[in-house]
């Protein structure tokens, strides 16, 4: 039947449904036009590359090469990249924020994308394909069209940005290939690194090298916070802190907590301090120290830097020193207020403003607006020396209270975001005001979402730190929960290593049915990435441990998983076999979705093997289940389907009534990439049928679409 309602934003739509009869393609065309899209992507650009600061030394050198780049972009002879080299802490990314903030934000009015790749690091390789994927969405591609694998991601950037003033900042490249998927082809690329990349160099880079601040301008910064300072003292500051802006703001803000001190005991006592950590005396030495790299050299806090900042940190209260520590023990690179206090943190507002005033942690922004705080790379370091004396009782407990934290965070949020499905893990002892009781971690499953998805590089970590501490019932927990962010944002890279951690906790703990779930989940992600052959692998194993477990929908999933990949080598006979083992296990425990979805999988394989009546009526059956048990995720994949079997069966009538009803129930669910499926089908089916106005309005519909969910650019 057809009924006509009203959509919250006032718009009248038609709502077909079952197996509606439409008369006339005047009546269908009005139909699909008023068919209710997504609100589109926000219109402002995105702005991620960190603010500037503005206690800044002006680098006259630096700033000088940085405009000359700024000025060529804009007569249309962009370079394409440039590499920022220097120590950790000398300044490169202050310096490319304070150019980006004076001089390319209205170069590149169409976004500024900011990566540090330090994030997106696991074992020395960095998940381009997650950077990209989070490029995309930042750009306004709807998550349900980032495509699953490297290749395509990569060549969705280039063609979203192709004709876009786009600005990309990488932070912490250590090789080129990690930095050349990230070109915008008509914008600037400006990476970061310690090490000189000279391939990209080869490739027509500019290269800025950023060396320690000489005296005269480490003076001038220190004169900065402390106006009378006497150049002599300044200077020797300046040398005992290697010439690192990192270093030398430390000592200023704990300097400017302590009005009864001059800068002169300050100088005396770092030098004393150096003296006492490495055996020599102050000078040339500490400079050469740090543009060799070894600010941070050997024991808690030797070499220059870390003498500073062991007098820094001493000088913090107690509360902020137990969290300064507690920072360095941690796998984490970002936390959060709820987590620190999960690991037994007290104060923790007071002491993550000390470290903030102390320029020792920075705030990380994030997707979901989580309020979120890290130390600089030199500073970690440092917090990891002095962690080390951290008693291993007190580490142990530390550590697993981070590791329940996420384990528990993250079942709520796989509930949230997923409802009611297959678990094998009970439901967490700890509620959500348990978990953070000032303020939710997240409140719907957008925000669930989003939170996994910031938390991914910290996720990942907290898997490694459990498997490596052997806590094997924490590792296979977290992992299945991880299952939603997973399959939600295709982060491939993540999902296997995590599932491989799953798979051999299954085992230590003597799990059957865990080892089962973590290997299917496995092969799901290799099946995605078409590594067919791996997939297998994983579910051979599965299937030789099926008969020690009495769980009938575990079975089902592995019967399922190897027809997906039966049909995928058009083995559309031996999907149809498989994919009726799954129904019958689905049956067998009375999971309704289950039986919806093995009904589907095997109409497409009948459908595959052209068995076009066949498959009508095990989809008709299919549809009648779904619509019973309000299956709204289900019903437009059926209707697609049957949609091409009608085609196969030439009743192009009905196949149009099939298509424009999957489109309706695609766009009532959201399901905006099952949506374009539908109306690019409808289209091709209007022009069969020779529907001019049905085709139009398609042509419409999809183009409006594809621009609200990020897949064109913008008009004008």
């Amino acid at each position: 039947m057809i009924s006509c309602g009203t959509e919250d934003e006032g718009a009248v739509h038609n709502t077909l449904s079952g197996n509606a009869v439409v008369a006339g393609p005047l009546v269908m065309a009005r139909h699909v036009e008023q068919i209710v899209l997504p609100p589109g992507a926000p219109g402002v650009p995105p702005s991620q590359v960190p603010p500037p600061s503005r206690c800044f030394v002006n680098r006259t050198a630096e700033f000088a090469a940085l405009r000359a780049v700024a000025a060529s972009y804009s007569l249309g002879q962009s370079p394409g990249i440039v590499v920022v080299t220097g120590l950790g802490g000398v300044g490169k990314t202050q310096l490319v924020a304070q150019w980006v903030g004076r001089d390319v934000k209205e170069r590149c009015p169409d976004g500024q994308l900011y990566v540090d790749l330090d994030d997106h690091r696991r074992d020395g390789v960095v998940d381009t394909a997650g950077v990209l994927a989070g490029f995309l969405r930042a750009l306004g591609v709807h998550e349900q069209y980032v495509p699953p694998g490297l290749a395509e991601r990569t060549g969705l950037f280039r063609s979203i940005t192709a004709d876009r003033a786009v600005l990309v900042v990488a932070d912490n490249v250590q090789h080129a290939p990690e930095a050349r998927p990230l070109m915008p082809p008509s914008g600037l690329l400006v990476v970061t690194s310690r090490r000189r990349l000279p391939s990209l160099e080869m490739d027509g880079a500019v290269s800025i090298v950023v060396d320690p601040l000489d005296v005269g301008a480490g003076v001038q910064l220190v004169r900065r916070w402390h106006v009378t300072a006497a150049q002599e003292a300044a200077a020797e500051l300046v040398r005992l802190c290697g010439g690192l802006p990192l270093a030398l703001r430390a000592v200023g803000e704990w300097l400017a907590g302590r009005p009864q001190l001059r800068l002169d005991d300050v100088v005396r006592d770092l030098a004393a301090e150096h003296e006492r950590t490495t055996g020599e005396e102050p000078g040339h030495t500490a400079v050469t120290e740090a543009r060799m790299g070894g600010a941070m050299t050997g024991g808690t806090g030797s070499g220059s830097v870390g003498a500073a900042l062991d007098t820094v940190v001493g000088g913090l209260g107690d509360h902020t020193q137990q969290l300064y520590r507690l920072l360095g023990l941690l796998p984490v690179k970002t936390v959060t207020g709820a987590l620190l206090r999960a690991a037994g943190a007290v104060h923790v507002d007071d002491a993550l403003g000390d470290l903030l005033m102390a320029h020792l942690a920075v705030a990380a922004e994030a997707e979901d607006g989580v309020p979120r705080y890290r130390l600089h790379d030199i500073v970690r370091t440092h917090a990891r020396m002095r962690a080390a004396a951290v008693p291993q009782e007190e580490r142990r407990a530390a550590l697993r209270a981070v590791v329940d934290f996420y384990v528990d965070a993250a079942a709520h949020a796989d509930t949230m975001i997923l409802g009611p499905r297959m678990r094998l893990q009970e439901p967490p002892a700890r509620s959500m005001s348990d978990l953070s009781a000032r303020t939710p971690l997240f409140t719907d499953r957008a925000d669930a979402l989003d939170w996994l998805d910031a938390e991914r590089a910290n996720l990942l970590s907290v898997l490694r730190l459990a498997a490596a501490e052997q806590w094997y019932d924490a590792v296979w927990r977290l992992c299945e929960s991880l299952w939603a962010l997973y399959h939600s944002r295709k982060h491939h890279a993540d999902w296997i290593e995590a599932h491989r951690l799953g798979t051999e906790a299954a085992q230590r703990e003597g799990r059957p049915d865990v080892e089962i779930r973590m290997r299917n989940q496995l092969a799901r992600a290799e099946y995605e990435l078409g590594e067919f052959e791996r997939a297998e692998r994983q579910l051979e194993a599965a299937t030789a441990l099926i008969d020690l477990v009495d769980d009938a929908r575990l079975s089902g999933a592995v019967w399922e998983t190897r027809g997906l990949i039966a049909l995928s080598l058009e083995r559309s006979d031996d999907a149809r076999d498989l994919f009726e083992r799954a129904l019958h296990a689905n049956a067998a425990c009375g999971d309704r979705h289950g039986i919806v979805v093995q009904s589907y999988n095997i109409g497409q394989a009948l459908v595959a093997g052209g068995h076009w009546q066949q498959a009508l009526d095990v989809l008709d059956g299919a549809a009648a289940t779904a619509r019973d048990s309000r299956d709204a995720a289900m019903q437009p994949r059926i209707g697609l389907v049957t949609a091409r079997a009608l085609i196969g069966l030439e009743k192009w009538e009905r196949a149009v009534e099939a298509v424009t009803a999957a489109a309706d129930q695609a766009a009532r669910s959201k399901q905006y990439a099952k949506l374009d499926q539908a109306l690019s089908l409808l289209t091709e089916l209007a022009e069969r049928t020779d529907d001019m106005p049905l085709r139009e309005a398609c042509d419409n519909k999809l183009r409006e679409l594809r621009r609200r969910v990020g897949m064109t650019p913008p008009a004008g």
